[in-house]
């Protein structure tokens, strides 16, 4: 047993807390002063930094009286008597000197007339008719700048700006704090070092949290570096932490390790360095993040370990590292706009955590629709996609659909103007068309919900989305779309415009060992299937195809297995997770699976008549009606384009 009481082979987390106690532990913890030293940067590379000193100027600036405009400088006293009509003439040398801006001010001259307002009445002679008063356009000794006055005070962050007054004061070395150092180590029997380029197989993953570390951190201004994979071995790691100790690093970050599994070491290793601050903090994802600090050798340096999986690195290194390295840098956090949005669909939470959730966001009628993404804490594509996050209250189970949130925007709050909401159905072609749509002159961003059919006419319904993706068939009429629209959204003005036709099928491995050759084969107790969640279109079709055969879903091994997109059908057809999976051929193409065609059906993009005139509605209109668009749609397999981009009406079925 451990000293806390707990299995040799097991961690257990300590108390959680919340992430700021977890940043005030840290801030206790270092001497900052002691850890951060000044140094001396030159001038003109000093942006960005932050100064340790109070500035003071060198030179003045200007260091002359100087010419701001074109023109003559004059004695103001001599022109007072000019009056329209009565110009005051003055002789070139004595009375005036012509002068361009920046040029010193002659001696005895005290103002500068416009060369606008000059008659030049000969070579030598200029009159004007307005009186100069004193120091007209003139930039005195000083105006911008006075030597020996504070120039810029200590722990300011350097602008561009700042570098050319340091500059103009004749400052061309400046001391400022040095840059935090952090080295991050990741860790792992299974991880593979991605400079080598590695193709991993089953149980292998390629390593990447270093280089997200290594960018966020960049953006803070601090000098991040990494180290290989590190293997989980206790020594291994503690040689690891070591060398980046004793090569300087202010913060050593590990990364996995972090929770309480078998083979996580991160605790027991800071605990060999020094004392430990914090192990679990009280957010989701996130919460194996631990904190410690050195003693001894390398006395008062922040040790971090952080979640294996991305989306819970991120929150550790943007909750809690960020704060306290900026802090050690003397610098304040810029911080994220943050905008107030109606939440696309229902999102549950589990009470006693607060939960980070990611979303899609656009601006869909005159306000701002957001949609959750997946929250798997391994999901790097949710934060790829992601256009912002909210926070789920650590008391509250969940967020209702429609409730307005504060979304902290993760991008420009001007780029949401050119995104495309779209909540509905899956398909690949919608991949296709986003990076259409990034190609062109003014691009668009297309955001997806994948939903499932039915969950777009929801969103509709609700006005979350511009558009949705469906294609659900009604055996009764043989039509798609119409019916379930007259009865989900009766009297609601909808425009239905055709993507494509597409064909739908039995996805299976290659060669379909398993010989499966229709619908019935589902119901053999050697086939294991892979369904598509409730309100999918294609599992709508499955269940008509179903009871055609005379099969009850429950004899089906796997129906209660669910998937949201295609592709993630096909993955699990791919990796034998599943023998047989419905979806439609290009997916199955995509992944070099065997096909069992079953329907050819109509995937439609339903919006409400009201958006047409949206600029970015019309533009999707007008890419999608391209014949350039269409061969690249068909090249794909699986869809027939006779009817893209036309608008439907009820009873067309797969015909015009």
């Amino acid at each position: 047993m451990n000293s806390d009481g707990s299995n040799d082979d097991r961690n257990i987390y300590l108390s959680t807390i919340e992430p700021a106690e977890a940043v005030r532990r840290a801030k206790d913890a270092l001497d900052r002063a002691a850890l951060i030293r000044a140094e001396t940067v030159p001038a003109h590379e000093a942006c960005g930094r932050v100064t340790s000193q109070p500035i003071f100027a060198r030179c003045s600036s200007p260091t002359f009286h100087s010419a701001a405009m074109d023109g003559i400088a004059v004695n103001s006293a001599a022109t007072f008597a000019a009056r329209e009509g009565s110009p005051v003439l003055l002789k070139k040398g004595r009375g005036y000197h012509p002068v361009n801006t920046g040029h010193p001010l002659p001696e005895g001259m005290d103002a500068v007339v416009m060369i606008e307002h000059v008659e030049q009445v000969d070579d030598e002679t200029a009159g004007i008719e307005a009186p100069a008063f004193p120091w007209q356009h003139v930039r005195r000794i000083g105006e911008d700048i006075v030597a020996t006055e504070l120039l810029l005070p200590q722990n300011h962050t350097l602008s561009p700006y700042d570098v050319g007054a340091l500059l103009a004061a004749g400052i061309f070395e400046v001391s400022v704090w040095e840059r935090v150092r952090l080295t991050f180590i990741p860790t792992g029997d299974e991880v593979l070092d991605f400079t080598a380029c590695p193709t991993p197989t089953a149980g292998q993953v390629i390593e990447s949290n270093s280089q997200v570390f290594r960018a966020i951190a960049a953006s803070w201004g601090a000098l991040p570096s990494f180290t290989p994979p590190v293997p989980d071995r206790p020594e291994a790691l503690k040689a690891a932490v070591a060398s980046a100790l004793a090569g300087g690093a202010h913060v050593v970050v590990v990364g996995a390790g972090s929770s309480a599994g078998s083979k996580d070491f991160t605790r027991a290793t800071f605990e060999g360095f020094g004392k430990l601050l914090a192990h679990g903090i009280s957010v989701m994802p996130g919460k194996p993040t631990v904190l410690g600090v050195t003693s001894g050798l390398f006395d008062g340096r922040l040790l971090v370990g952080a979640p294996g999986y991305p989306v819970s690195a991120v929150v550790c290194l943007e909750d809690v590292l960020e704060p306290v390295v900026r802090w050690l840098q003397r610098q304040d956090s810029p911080g994220r706009q943050k905008i107030s949005a109606r939440l696309a669909r229902k999102t549950p939470s589990r009470p006693g955590m607060e939960e980070i959730i990611r979303l899609a966001v656009g601006k869909v009628g005159g306000g701002f629709v957001a949609a959750p993404l997946p929250r798997g804490a391994g999901l790097i594509t949710s934060l790829t996609k992601a256009q912002a996050i909210t926070r789920i209250p650590a008391q509250s189970e969940g967020l209702e659909q429609d409730a307005i949130i504060e979304a902290e925007l993760l991008v420009p709050l001007a780029g949401l103007d050119k995104v495309l909401v779209h909540i509905g159905s899956h398909d690949n072609i919608l991949d296709l068309l986003a990076n259409e749509l990034m190609g062109l002159p003014a691009p668009l961003s297309l955001v997806s919900s994948h939903v499932g059919s039915m969950g777009g006419i929801t969103a509709l319904k609700g006005g979350s989305a511009l558009f949705a993706g469906c294609h659900l068939f009604e055996p009764e009429s043989g039509d798609f779309n119409f019916p379930f629209l007259q009865k989900h959204l009766p009297g609601m003005d909808l425009a239905v415009i055709n993507l494509a036709i597409r064909h739908q099928g039995l996805m299976v491995a290659k060669g379909n060992p398993k010989n499966i050759r229709g619908v019935a084969d589902l119901a053999r107790p050697d086939v294991r299937f892979i369904n598509r969640q409730r309100g999918a279109g294609t599992r709508i079709l499955l269940d008509h195809h179903l009871d055609k055969a005379g099969i009850h879903p429950a004899q089906v091994q796997g129906y209660d297995r669910e998937e949201y997109t295609h592709m993630a059908v096909a993955v699990n057809v791919l990796t034998h997770a599943a023998d047989c999976g419905q979806g439609i051929y290009a997916a199955a193409k995509a992944l070099d699976l065997d096909f069992v065609p079953l329907a050819r059906e109509r995937y439609d993009l339903i919006m409400p008549v009201a958006h047409l005139d949206d600029p970015r509605i019309m533009t999707l209109r007008q890419v999608i009606g391209t014949a350039q668009f269409q061969k690249r749609m068909r090249d794909l397999g699986g869809y027939d384009t006779e009817l893209t981009g036309k608008v439907m009406q009820p009873g067309m079925g797969l015909g015009g």
